[in-house]
């Protein structure tokens, strides 16, 4: 019988190194596998900004209310031509963890959020972090306007959708059309919430949001949407015997702090030339009268879809419009807003407020931009809420209004980005998800 012979196997000094080589690569990149996934699952980073806080004298007993506003530019209405810098950061999966980060980085009481669509990804991240939430959409949009609220500090008690193509803004008149005086059917909403306070069901906040009506030449399409919005709010507020609370209006409102809806809003008087951008949008658009001679291939109304050029000085699709057509007058529009409400702004008073306590700093307003004059009230809101490659201005705010029971003071406002950083157009990884900049201010009510 053949006896197996046993032998001691000793790898060699050179085999010996192989194998810890190989075992130190395989290493490596298990942990470098492991690094990438950790990085996947962090959120994106964005550039914070700044907390300016204004002294406050007030001793009477208060509440804060600390505001956040948002467009965050709805995914479905994302054209890659028209933001041509802005490449992977038009993606969702670099947009949304970006998106979401600087929402809860502001651990805002309540949020208005404008251009919102994906709520499969956006609502449980709310939740997550202790929100409440109400959405609502135009007529056939895929995105709409979002209320989020601390779960902890408010209950809703009601709400209420508004839709601007079907209210009426006049009664003498025999027409459906006069007596709802639009110049464009836009599909654009108003919606506002009742939120009583947490264990104070006396105590609450009527919160309100919108997105008017994108195209910059129908300027007095959006006065007439801003003006029933406001009406809205008033009356939405005493049906439910609310009058004592205060209310928060804040949206993207696709106008700038020179125009004549502003103006409007803040009680400002409309000046010659605003008088004039009225008199010249005064149209009747095809959507409202279908016997329009059609000048373009196709008339949508999204954001910013690109499908009429020149959007600055050109209306398409339309007439001049008549008097049997029913659209308001200045007087008739100031009417519309002249009904006891008075709107402030936070940015615009906030600002304001540096200037005068001789520390303004790194304060950039609309008025340096345009050469507004100081005095008048907008000067002092952020020199730019939208910058793009193609288009930069000031159309986002946070707007509040006082009750006989309550004032309402202006404690603190998030610094807006210095135009150099995002001079490459947003959205920019690193930078803002949106071409919109966040709003964020806290209210002091006593």
């Amino acid at each position: 019988m053949e006896t197996k012979r046993m032998f001691d196997y000793k790898p060699t000094p050179e085999q010996l190194a192989l194998a810890e080589e190989r075992r130190m690569q395989r290493k490596a990149k298990k942990l470098q596998q492991q690094n990438t996934q950790n990085h996947a699952n962090l959120p994106p980073l964005f550039l914070s900004r700044p907390w300016k806080s204004l002294p406050v004298t007030q001793t009477a007993p208060h509440s804060t209310i600390k505001v956040v506003s948002w467009n965050l530019l709805a995914q479905c209405l994302i054209r890659s031509n028209l933001f041509p810098t802005s490449s992977k950061a038009l993606k969702t999966s670099h947009r949304e963890p970006m998106i979401h980060a600087e929402i809860l980085s502001h651990s805002a009481d309540i949020m208005c959020l404008q251009e919102v669509d994906r709520l499969e990804k956006l609502s449980p991240i709310l939740e997550q972090a202790g929100y409440s939430s109400a959405h609502a959409a135009g007529p056939g949009k895929q995105h709409g306007c979002h209320i989020a609220y601390k779960q902890n500090k408010y209950n809703r008690v009601d709400e209420l959708v508004i839709e601007y193509d079907k209210q009426e803004v006049r009664e003498d008149s025999s027409s459906p059309a006069a007596r709802i005086g639009s110049s464009r059917v836009t599909r654009n909403i108003g919606f506002m919430v009742a939120l009583a306070e947490v264990g104070a069901d006396h105590q609450g906040v009527i919160v309100a949001t919108t997105h008017l009506f994108w195209h910059p030449a129908f300027t007095y399409e959006r006065a007439r949407q801003v003006g029933i919005l406001i009406r809205e709010v008033l009356k939405f507020r005493q049906s439910m015997k609310l009058d004592h609370w205060p209310c928060i209006i804040a949206g993207d409102f696709n106008f700038t702090p020179d125009d004549p809806a502003y103006s409007l809003l803040v009680g400002d008087p409309l000046t010659e030339a605003q008088s004039q951008r009225l008199h010249m949008s005064r149209v009747i658009h095809i959507t409202i009268d279908p016997t329009v001679p059609p000048t373009t291939k196709k008339a949508d109304d999204e954001e910013g879809d690109g499908s009429e050029a020149d959007p600055d000085k050109v209306i398409n699709n339309s007439r001049l419009a008549t008097s049997s057509d029913g659209l308001l007058s200045d007087l008739e529009l100031v009417s519309l807003f002249r009904n006891g409400a008075k709107l402030r702004s936070a940015y615009d008073e906030g600002q304001r407020a540096r200037r005068d306590n001789g520390t303004p700093g790194d304060l950039y307003t609309f008025g340096e931009r345009v050469s507004l004059h100081p005095t008048r009230l907008g000067a002092h809101e952020p020199m730019w809420t939208s910058y793009t490659h193609y288009w930069k201005t000031t159309l986002d705010y946070i707007f509040f209004m006082d009750t006989p029971k309550h004032s309402i003071n202006v404690a603190g406002y998030l610094n807006p980005h210095r135009a150099t950083d995002m001079e490459v157009g947003l959205p920019q990884i690193g930078i803002c998800g949106s071409d919109h900049v966040s709003l964020c201010a806290e209210l002091l009510v006593s």
